[in-house]
């Protein structure tokens, strides 16, 4: 009777590992996928890469106050200006927004933003730019952060600091709700800005953006083209479904991305390595 267990076992077992292989060959992708052993496009970073280093040259941080037309107040941004940074010197821009439950300070407090660019900066990798990170919770009436974001803050940054003010040297980059900002007020809006980052996020409602913003969308097809559009997000983020479906958006008018997918969760840990692969990326043809 053992040995009858035995090798009824046994051929169960070389009955599995026959059906595992033919799978692997037939489906190799899905397979290795169900099994977390797929390789992730997104490039990981380095061991250290979100800690502050010692001995390098490290970039400015400060809070700015500006008027805020929009809100009817004052409104206060971080702004982190790149080592070596001098006024009589024209530098592009990358306007960096938050996800819910965070600030202005939440890039620097949890994204480790200017610690990450520092090191960047020492390894040589990133063009100079300023990087702003304005509040985005303004939320009442609708769209009131667009307003305030492009009403408000970009003049506010092109009066105070150096900047070059056209869409070839702005960026805009955002994670999670971020992301969605990043998408609604970036994309509809293609003479404003020419790159564009979204970081574990999507439209929620894709239908309704494309009815508003028809036209920018064809435009950003064909007249105005995107320098650069880069969108990240992994199968274990709870935005990745929206973010299928605003990639299914760009395919349809034709708009050129670049789309990356790592292995990360819905979290800061995610947004630090999306930040770090995407700084470098930018204006590198801009003169």
């Amino acid at each position: 009777m053992k040995r009858l267990i035995f090798w009824f076992a046994a051929g169960v077992s070389a009955g599995v590992a026959a059906l595992a292989l033919i799978l692997i060959l037939l489906f190799p992708s899905l397979v290795f996928d169900l099994l977390d052993l797929m390789p992730a496009s997104l490039t990981a970073p380095p061991k250290g890469f979100d800690v502050r280093r010692e001995g390098i040259e490290r970039g400015k941080l400060e809070t700015v106050e500006y008027d805020s037309k929009t809100a009817g107040c004052k409104r206060e941004m971080r702004v982190y200006t790149p080592p070596g940074f001098a006024k009589d010197q024209k530098y592009p821009v990358l306007y960096l927004l938050h996800g819910s439950l965070s600030d202005e300070t939440g890039w620097v407090k949890d994204g480790a933003a200017d610690t990450i660019l520092d090191n960047l900066y020492a390894d040589k990798k990133p063009v100079p730019m300023i990087v702003v990170m304005p509040n985005g919770n303004l939320f009442n009436p609708d769209n009131a952060f667009g307003s305030d974001l492009l009403g408000d803050i970009i003049p506010a940054v092109e009066n105070r600091y150096p900047a070059k003010a056209d869409r070839e040297h702005r960026a805009l980059a955002g994670v999670s709700m971020g992301g969605m900002q990043t998408i609604k007020f970036g994309l509809a809006n293609p003479d404003t800005f020419a790159n564009i980052g979204v970081f574990i996020g999507g439209l929620d409602n894709c239908e309704q953006f494309e009815k508003e913003h028809q036209e920018a969308l064809k435009d950003l097809g064909s007249t105005k083209k995107l320098k650069l559009l880069w969108v990240a997000n992994s199968k274990k983020d709870l935005k990745y479904l929206p973010c299928q479906e605003t990639l299914k958006l760009f395919d349809k008018y034709k708009i050129r991305y670049v789309y990356v997918e790592g292995k990360g969760l819905h979290n800061w840990e995610t947004a630090r390595n999306d930040l770090f692969v995407f700084a470098p990326l930018l204006f590198r043809d801009a003169k």
